[in-house]
């Protein structure tokens, strides 16, 4: 016994994570990866960016070997599926509790070792601890979680997890670097994939995780992100000559008046595509994903026209919120006619979501980008002057 505590029984902690690779032998190579760093101020297990795994000696002492493999399972989890990378991607008011995210983030982890049948300690956070469906991702839960879920009572995991520096996590020497990692995913990906054609058991969860890591798929957020960014830098580069507030130098020049130079703020419309294939669910979601994006980009409050359209625009508006989006429709589609009506606001961006089954205008506007977000897989391509994003359903 130390001053300060007990000491870590490091013998049945490296006993456990023995346990664990021996059980799932695909995850040997991240599990041994991790350095162990004693840390009594850690509530309990916990990993930084550079997969270190800080752990409290009273929570080794308290915990029987099962149930502390179960829990290296667990928070290599969070280092192999980039939680604090995907964490960092989230928009700003998505992100500010970082005890919130780390519980959906559990909720993303659990549900699949519970599904194999690992013993993970009682009290541990599952997605049927609020009523909510398993097999979801960290960032679906976050949305979904009840607004009580916040503060000091949720799990710290770490920076590994949620992305936030925490004071425990300056000890210790050691750790990954950011190349490494990679490293480390992939090779843990194919362990995956071979112990499944070897006929072991892998559950799903894992398996899928394996899937996305060997055969990734575009962000399209980011791809989203992107094609706005370059469409509003490139509306904000059309500057014209402007009367309404004259040139500083024409009080040299008087009487003469000059005119000055005005950038214009991109003004954006977003054509929503209401007819009866469309989800209403995924219709909301890929909003919320658009109004993340524009105030990324510095657009939004007022300069936001949001059209409601199947095969008839039924509701136009301006909003300053997601909230304040009022969607209308289920007949056919015809996405020309929202074009149509948005062009008539003079917009430098029009931005529609769809799942692609629609006509399309012959040609494209003088003075307008158009970006489609085509939701669903099957969504078909839009004509090549319409830049375009895959937007998963």
């Amino acid at each position: 016994m130390s001053p300060d505590g007990p000491r870590l029984d490091r013998t049945k902690l490296l006993a456990a994570r023995f346990r664990a690779a021996q059980d799932r032998p695909y995850l040997a190579t991240a599990l041994y990866s991790l350095t162990v760093v004693e840390a009594p101020h850690v509530p309990t297990m916990g990993v930084d960016r550079r997969w270190r795994c800080h752990v409290s000696p009273d929570f080794v002492d308290r915990l029987p070997v099962p149930q502390l493999a179960a829990v290296w399972i667990h928070e290599v989890a969070h280092l192999l599926r980039e939680h604090h990378g995907r964490a960092d991607r989230l928009p700003a008011g998505s992100r500010h509790d970082h005890h919130r995210v780390n519980v959906a983030q559990d909720c993303e982890i659990n549900d699949d070792l519970l599904a194999d049948r690992l013993p993970l300690p009682a009290d541990r956070i599952e997605p049927a601890t609020f009523g909510l469906p398993a097999g979801l991702l960290f960032e679906a839960y976050l949305s979904l979680l009840p607004a009580h879920v916040q503060g000091d009572g949720a799990p710290d995991c770490g920076s590994g997890a949620h992305g936030l520096d925490r004071p425990w996590e300056t000890g210790g020497a050691g750790g990954v670097s950011a190349v490494e990692a990679g490293a480390i995913r992939r090779e843990t990906a194919h362990a995956v994939r071979t112990h499944v054609r070897g006929r072991g058991a892998v559950a799903a969860g894992w398996q899928r995780w394996a899937a996305l890591v060997l055969e990734p798929r575009v962000d399209w957020r980011r791809a989203l992100t992107g094609a706005v960014r370059e469409a509003a830098a490139w509306a904000s580069g059309a500057v014209d000559y402007t009367y309404r507030r004259p040139s500083r130098r024409s009080a040299a020049l008087r009487p003469v008046v000059l005119p000055s130079l005005r950038r214009p703020v991109p003004r954006v419309a977003i054509v929503v595509d209401t007819s009866g294939s469309m989800g209403e669910a995924e219709l909301a979601a890929a909003l919320t994903e658009v109004s993340g994006v524009l105030r990324a980009v510095g657009v939004g409050g007022n300069r936001v026209t949001v059209l409601s359209c199947d095969a008839a625009v039924h509701v136009v508006r301006r909003v300053h919120t997601v909230g304040e989006v009022r969607l209308a429709g289920g007949g056919g589609t015809d996405m020309r006619v929202g074009i149509e009506a948005a062009l008539a606001g003079r917009p430098h961006i029009v931005v529609v979501l769809t799942d692609g089954f629609t006509p399309w205008p012959a040609s494209p506007p003088e003075s307008t980008r158009v970006i489609a977000g085509l939701i669903g897989a099957g969504a078909p391509q839009p004509p090549s002057w319409i830049t375009s994003v895959r937007i998963d359903d």
